[in-house]
């Protein structure tokens, strides 16, 4: 049997890259800036700029960012903040860290993102933030949202932690909004060896905000001039960063002609595919196809010795940690329906043609099952 198709390959891509990122960590290892430092620094330049920024802060976790943004817009107890439920937990974590309390809006099912036609309704006057996700690497609709948000006079922080380089009607998610954060995981489209995040802006009081609280509050050495947390990145991971980022519009076209492979392959063949929607360039984070019996059809393709993932099978409004909002099945159908189906093939940038031919042709062999 040939070799199976692992769901991620990040060894594939350090191969391509190992000289660089041995050099990089040998400068800091040299230099021993581990924390913050001229690396970070020189990446938070360069990210800013990717993404038609001002200002990028570098951080410890995609998490951390979202914390923080909503900090620096002033969110705190008692506050809400509109989000959609069909995403990482941590968009929904982070909220609650501030204090405050998520209010969930459905998806639009063919872009996965939260549905703008819903957001309206879901405005109190206790809201402070709307955080759209730009979920698998596709935008959200992000003209409709920002007009809702003008006219209710809330800012809106970008969930942009699976979308480097995608998207909107030609310009970068991230910078549309007031904030908006990103995150490093490994498996990230742009991806630390380990954790990091970053925040976006191009308000300069924002970028200072989220700077002294991520050092624990200090503005100067020993100087706290508010209650702050250890959100700094490493350097390492800012070194690292910095070396793959030049890479990432080659990864990002990688993604791009794997996705066009399997949408020839399967949609001829009424295989629900991802919609690329009209105002969006997708950078495909997660390719995820939806299917009528998910169990069967993961258990068929690990046997065909293809890995898949699921993202996400329990919407957050479902999940007990969350039980205390008090939602049930049904408030939320859109996202309920997608959590039920969605199952994503592997996608990465070094996929061969035989590996998405093997991949397309196993999804075929499912028949009925892998048809949404």
């Amino acid at each position: 049997m040939a070799d199976a198709v692992p769901y991620l390959d990040l060894a594939a891509q350090y191969r391509d890259i190992k000289p660089e990122i041995q050099a990089a960590i040998d400068r800091i290892l040299e230099t021993n800036q581990y924390i913050l430092g001229s690396e970070v620094k020189a990446f938070e330049g360069a990210f800013a700029s990717a993404h038609g920024a001002t200002h990028a802060v570098a951080l410890n976790s995609g998490t951390s960012a979202l914390h923080l943004a909503l900090l620096a817009l002033g969110v705190g107890p008692g506050d809400e903040v509109i989000t959609t439920p069909f995403t990482f937990v941590a968009t929904v974590a982070a909220i609650g860290y501030t204090g405050a309390t998520p209010v969930f809006v459905d998806i639009d099912p063919a872009s996965f993102t939260i549905d703008p036609a819903r957001i309206e309704a879901a405005i109190t006057a206790r809201t402070k933030v709307i955080l759209p996700v730009h979920l698998y690497g596709q935008a959200a609709d992000m003209d409709p949202i920002m007009a809702i948000a003008e006219r209710h006079g809330l800012p809106v922080v970008e969930d942009a932690a699976q979308a480097h380089l995608a998207e909107y009607r030609g310009h970068r998610v991230g910078s549309i909004g007031a904030i908006g954060c990103f995150s490093f995981y490994p498996g990230k489209n742009l991806g630390a060896y380990g954790e990091g995040g970053a925040a976006v802006t191009n308000d300069d009081r924002y970028a200072d905000a989220m700077r002294v609280l991520r050092d624990w509050g200090q503005t100067t050495r020993y100087h706290h001039v508010v209650k702050g947390y250890n959100y700094r990145m490493d350097g390492l991971q800012g070194a690292i960063l910095g070396v793959k980022l030049p890479h990432l519009a080659a990864w990002t076209d990688g993604r791009r002609r794997v996705a066009e492979a399997y949408r020839a392959a399967l949609a001829p063949h009424d295989v629900r595919v991802p919609a690329e929607m009209s105002y969006a360039r997708h950078v495909y984070h997660v390719y995820a196809i939806r299917v009528a019996d998910r169990p069967a059809c993961q258990q068929a393709l690990q046997a065909a010795g293809i890995h898949t993932g699921i993202h996400y099978p329990i919407p957050v409004h479902l999940q007990e940690a969350w039980a205390e909002l008090g939602h049930a099945r049904g408030d939320f159908p859109h996202a309920e329906r997608a959590a039920d189906e969605v199952l994503s093939l592997p996608m990465y940038a070094e996929l061969t043609d035989d590996q998405i031919a093997r991949v397309s042709d196993a999804v075929l062999a499912l028949g009925t099952t892998a048809r949404g």
